[in-house]
């Protein structure tokens, strides 16, 4: 009792606390061959470098879904999830049916664009092409799945029906695809995505991008104003013919609404004062950007720290 009485002091003489000693923070990134898990280790590293007392480890998970209910686990997560995601989360909805996750926004991130994906010689160059084949919607737990399956109905397709379906994350529809297990691969990341590339380089494969950006309008009709008509220029992956037309939604990065509020502030932060530490990691980085920070721009309320950091920074967010 006398050596944890002295050692009690002794934190207070030296003006510290047990938070902030060690305070473990997991932040739930996606699949390997993606972006979320390089941009969450890269976040991962400089939390740890540079909030005192903070341990961020970045985990491997299914994506949006899995992270979101890892946030509703109420463990100290830190999450990146797709807005539709997130607000299906919020709201208790589709995937989240009757579970609503008390969740907020810390960041909007970057952009996060819809590949889908095939190669020259599987008869796929249109979506509507897609029908009768053996197309990947993405990992169960991921955005992926999410968004695919509002691009099919969009389309006027079922998404059992009318295609073989496999549930991959993207670093295995592309080896699928190669193996000639699959035709097509949905997959929604960043640019570029590591895998995505690996399939555009791989000797004797011409890589096919899907335009869909004409279905935007229906998906937004359904389920609010999420997605826009993008593009992925066609020097992002060798091979590409011409610019593809798709659909994008924004990422964001989000914790539990009983994270305190200095941890929240911490973490936003150093996401935006350490920003170049990121971009090294993955050029996406550069879309976090202040300006992009408005109540419009995400489904979910803003963290009350977030909201602090960016009164600072002369950011009105509403």
């Amino acid at each position: 009792m006398k050596f944890l009485k002295y050692f009690l002091a002794a934190l207070v003489a030296a003006g510290l606390s047990f938070a902030a000693i060690a305070q473990n923070i997991s932040i739930a990134t996606g699949g390997t061959g993606g972006v979320y898990y390089p941009m969450g280790g890269g976040l991962a590293a400089v939390l740890s470098k540079y909030v005192p007392g903070m341990q961020a480890t970045a985990e491997v998970t299914g994506g949006s879904v899995d992270n979101l209910k890892l946030i509703a686990s109420g463990k100290p997560y830190v999450a990146f999830s797709m807005s539709d995601a997130a607000q299906d989360a919020y709201k208790g909805e589709d995937k989240f049916k009757g579970q609503k996750v008390p969740v907020k926004t810390l960041a909007v991130l970057y952009p996060n664009r819809m590949h889908v994906v095939s190669v020259e010689g599987k008869g796929i160059n249109k979506f509507a092409d897609l029908k009768g084949k053996r197309v990947s919607t993405g990992s169960p737990g991921s955005a992926t799945e999410v968004m695919a399956f509002r691009l099919i109905e969009a389309a006027g397709m079922d998404k059992d029906g009318d295609m073989k379906r496999e549930r991959l994350g993207v670093a295995e529809s592309v080896n699928a695809l190669k193996d000639g297990k699959i035709d097509a691969f949905f997959w929604v990341g960043g640019l570029p995505t590591a895998a995505v590339t690996d399939l555009a380089n791989t000797p004797n494969t011409k890589i096919r991008m899907i335009d869909h950006a004409e279905l935007v309008a229906a998906m937004n009709r359904k389920y609010g104003n999420l997605y826009v008509e993008d593009t992925i220029p066609k020097a992002v992956y060798k091979g590409m013919d011409a610019d593809n037309k798709q659909a994008t939604v924004m990422n964001i990065l989000v914790a539990h609404d009983s994270m305190d509020e200095k941890t929240a502030y911490n973490i936003v932060k150093t996401l935006f004062e350490k920003k170049d530490e990121l971009v090294a990691v993955h050029k996406e980085a550069e879309n976090f950007k202040l300006e992009n920070q408005k109540a419009s721009a995400t489904p979910i309320p803003y963290h009350p720290g977030a909201l602090k950091y960016f009164a600072e920074r002369g950011v009105k967010v509403n």
